[in-house]
């Protein structure tokens, strides 16, 4: 039984696509939408964020909608302040492995808990609404360029 589990958790319908990259040059600062950036060995270039666990930030873009419907509001990637949105590939599957991202490889560390500024951003109950959904924390295990459309697939 032991081996069909693990092969269901190593199997993945299809790979998804970055459908949306966008930069936080300054902290607080607004967020940026950009077609492509550089994925450096510290995270996305022109972006503040943090090195380490934390340097690229990832929220899955099928979220959206269940984030808007529980804040009774439209959500938008910038609002929610995450560097990648994924369409088609589940990220939560793939807690601790390794992801391609366009040519880039990352490793998911773990969830990226909302902040105090889905209150500003989203309204009273906004942090709330972003809890569970709010996306994934990645380090970088090879540095590259991505682009809006590029593939997303286990690494």
């Amino acid at each position: 039984m032991r081996g069909d589990l693990a092969a269901m958790i190593g199997a993945h319908a299809r790979g998804g696509r970055i459908a949306w990259i966008g930069l936080r040059p300054e902290r607080r600062g607004e967020v940026t939408s950009v077609d492509r950036a550089r994925i450096g060995p510290e995270g996305l270039e022109g972006d503040h964020g943090r090195p380490g666990k934390r340097a690229v930030t990832l929220i899955q873009a099928e979220h959206l909608p269940v984030i808007a419907a529980l804040a009774g509001r439209e959500a938008t990637y910038p609002l929610l302040r995450r560097n990648i949105a994924v369409s088609g590939l589940n990220l939560l599957a793939l807690r601790k492995a390794t992801i391609r991202v366009g040519s880039a490889l990352l490793r998911i560390e773990g969830p990226c808990a909302p902040c105090s500024r889905m209150e500003e951003a989203l309204g009273p109950g906004g942090f709330n609404a972003v809890r569970g959904h709010g996306g994934w924390c990645a380090s970088v295990v090879e540095p590259a360029a991505v682009a809006v459309g590029d593939e997303v697939r286990p690494g």
